[in-house]
């Protein structure tokens, strides 16, 4: 007979608990495939395209870790997140070395959820670098056909660097996208964009292509709420749904030093969560990626931590969809 030691308990449940709150880690639990959701994340644990050093194939497992130091609950907005029906769906399994082979698989799953899903939610795609977008955008599209597609892109950089340099990496997504037609130029919106990390030529290259720039100066001068209700009337110009896909280096080093790409001069993280919130409300937007942490280079995961009240504070949003609907 197993003896009854007081006070052991299975490892999960050693920690400290506190019966008059929820934690995250509580609430989004793994997805049976059949219940109703407003949301579901999915991992994409790739960083082998990355131009530089990257442990962002870490990042899903971080930010999941990361749920047991956040509650559901927020004070700011008046609402509890615990009725918001969010689940975990898992992780996409990357190919070891066969990088084409792991943006297929992305592609492949993607479209595969979507269309064997009877319900609509919105997917939160936890990468991975930034080369994981272009093969999600194209699920994504599929996903609503007949409905015109643009994007917000918020970042330091352009991401659209020539294939002949490096081939695909975390510095083409938006490239790929535009050389294959999948969304057009002018619902594409880019926040963040700074000097001194980006080239004249793919400056240019976006502007030829009919991608709206704005600054992480622009935000500074002009305040987010400005820039976001401009952008999101150029990517709605004739387009019915919104991808998000979020670069965390937009944010200034000084808050988020776990980022492959780190620079001074960047956005504010309150900037973000307002500007996230604001998206999660909007009925137009149906997909976000947060992309480009690094785990392994992390101080005391206050990026990973940065990236769940991202996610957290879109939610919020969310959840007022549900309430209006």
């Amino acid at each position: 007979m197993k003896p009854d030691l007081p006070f052991l308990r299975p490892p999960a449940q050693a920690m400290f608990r506190d019966d008059m709150e929820v934690k995250v880690r509580d609430w989004i639990r793994p997805w049976d495939g059949v219940e109703p959701i407003a949301a579901g994340l999915v991992g994409l644990p790739l960083s082998k395209p990355s131009i530089s050093h990257s442990g962002a194939s870490t990042t899903p497992a971080a930010v999941r870790a990361a749920f047991a130091s956040f509650t559901t609950y927020s004070l700011e907005y008046g609402l509890d997140l615990q009725t918001l029906p969010v689940r975990d769906l898992g992780d996409i399994a990357m190919h070891a070395t066969d990088i084409a082979e792991c943006h297929r698989r992305i592609e492949d799953s993607l479209r595969a959820l979507y269309q064997g899903c009877e319900q609509t939610f919105v997917p939160i795609l936890i990468g991975g670098d930034h080369s994981i977008t272009c093969p999600s955008v194209k699920a994504f599209v599929d996903r609503t056909p007949g409905k015109k597609v643009g994007i917000l892109h918020f970042d330091a950089h352009h991401d659209v660097r020539n294939f002949e340099a490096g081939g695909v990496t975390n510095g083409t997504p938006f490239r790929g996208l535009l050389e294959a037609g999948v969304v057009e130029g002018r619902n594409i919106v880019q926040i963040g964009i700074r000097g001194f990390m980006n080239s004249k030529p793919y400056h240019e290259y976006v502007l030829a292509h009919g991608v709206t720039v704005y600054t992480a100066r622009d935000v500074r001068r002009r305040g987010m709420e400005t820039v976001l209700a401009e952008a999101l009337a150029i990517a709605l110009d004739g387009a019915e749904v919104l991808y998000v896909s979020f670069d965390v280096d937009a944010i200034d080093q000084a808050h988020a030093p776990g980022c492959p790409a780190i620079g001074t001069g960047g956005l504010d993280p309150w900037d973000a969560l307002d500007a996230l919130y604001h998206l999660g409300t909007r009925p137009e937007v149906q997909a976000l990626d947060l992309v480009c942490i690094d785990p392994t280079v992390d101080v005391r995961n206050i990026t990973s931590r940065l990236a769940v009240q991202f996610l957290l504070h879109f939610l919020a949003g969310v959840a007022t969809r549900d309430a209006r609907q």
